[in-house]
């Protein structure tokens, strides 16, 4: 019996520790967001994944709306709590700030009602000084923009909707 209280007590202190230590280690990470100006920043060991991201607030907020169709077209429009599940998705394979034009004031690479074929450029995505071409997955007609000309982007979120 005392074996058991004994064992029991030593879990409690075990599993007491282990929770001073990740508290130590998402307070280290958020010290070092601050230090290097990251907006975010993920580490994984021993079988323990921490993610520290910062919400960046801005004097203006722009919230990703559908571009009007053009020329006839029809937008489909789906719940925006949904719109990541849609199977028409093209979801951002990285963070950054996308861009629709090669260059500010160029004609954007698509708009809605826009055809695609499958490899073709929809975006451009830039991180680290780097632009990254986002290719289109699949060939079909675009439906939706999600997000305006430079704005910063997330992994996995939804950029275009092509069906």
């Amino acid at each position: 019996m005392a074996s058991q209280a004994q064992d029991k007590s030593n879990k409690s202190e075990q599993t007491s520790s282990k929770l001073v230590d990740e508290r130590a280690l998402i307070r280290d990470l958020a010290a070092l967001l601050d230090q290097t100006n990251l907006t975010e920043i993920e580490i994984e060991r021993s079988g323990l994944r921490v993610r520290v991201a910062r919400n960046i607030t801005t004097s203006s907020v722009v919230l990703p709306t559908a571009v009007q169709p053009q020329s006839g077209a029809t937008a489909v429009t789906a719940p925006v709590a949904d719109i990541s599940k849609h199977p028409g998705v093209v979801p951002s394979p990285m963070v950054g700030t996308a861009y629709r034009a090669s260059e500010p004031g160029a004609k954007p690479f698509i708009d809605v009602g826009s055809k695609v074929k499958a490899g073709e450029t929809l975006l451009i995505i830039e991180a680290m000084k780097t632009m990254n071409q986002i290719p289109a997955p699949r060939a079909g007609t675009v439906t939706q923009v999600l997000i305006e000309d430079g704005q910063p982007v997330e992994f996995g979120e939804p950029l275009v909707v092509i069906e």
